[in-house]
């Protein structure tokens, strides 16, 4: 549980950095940045909530558990507790490479957009130069918890 605290709150710094610079910039990649970061707590929020409530917390099974057995298990929470890190974490890894495309100016972070599934991180959009798709890449496998980035970009 306090993994996922620490994630959430890891969220909420990261979406504190979008919006900081959103509004220091006023620029419309900063803005589009902060609705995502926005979007991806909200989501992390429904999981978490949704993780919660699938645990049986019945009074009556936890005594027939403890008489049976003498511990309590809640395998399925636990299950569901790490699909949540996950997601979490890798919201939280979008989120940061995003913000980190937006305070760059050499980068074009509205041609960007950035996706996370398990430390694999998908950039695509549009670039104007090589330069461009390499310091995006670099600066996205420089994120702690990134061990791999994958650049779909297109040179325009």
């Amino acid at each position: 549980m306090k993994f996922i605290v620490g994630l959430l709150f890891g969220i909420l710094i990261a979406g504190g950095i979008v919006w900081y610079l959103a509004d220091q910039r006023g620029d419309p990649a900063a803005r589009d940045a902060k609705s995502k970061v926005e979007a991806l707590g909200r989501e992390a929020k429904q999981k978490t909530e949704k993780a919660i409530d699938s645990i049986d917390w019945n009074t009556d099974t936890i005594s027939k558990e403890l008489a049976d057995t003498g511990k309590v298990i809640r395998r399925k929470a636990k299950e569901a507790g790490n699909a949540i890190a996950d997601a979490t974490a890798d919201m939280r890894t979008t989120a940061v490479i995003k913000a980190k495309l937006v305070a760059d100016t050499d980068l074009s972070s509205l041609g960007i957009s950035v996706n996370t599934t398990e430390g694999r991180v998908t950039l695509s959009g549009k670039a104007s130069s090589p330069e461009q798709v390499r310091k995006a890449m670099q600066l996205a496998l420089d994120q702690p918890g990134v061990n791999e980035v994958i650049s779909t970009l297109v040179v325009k």
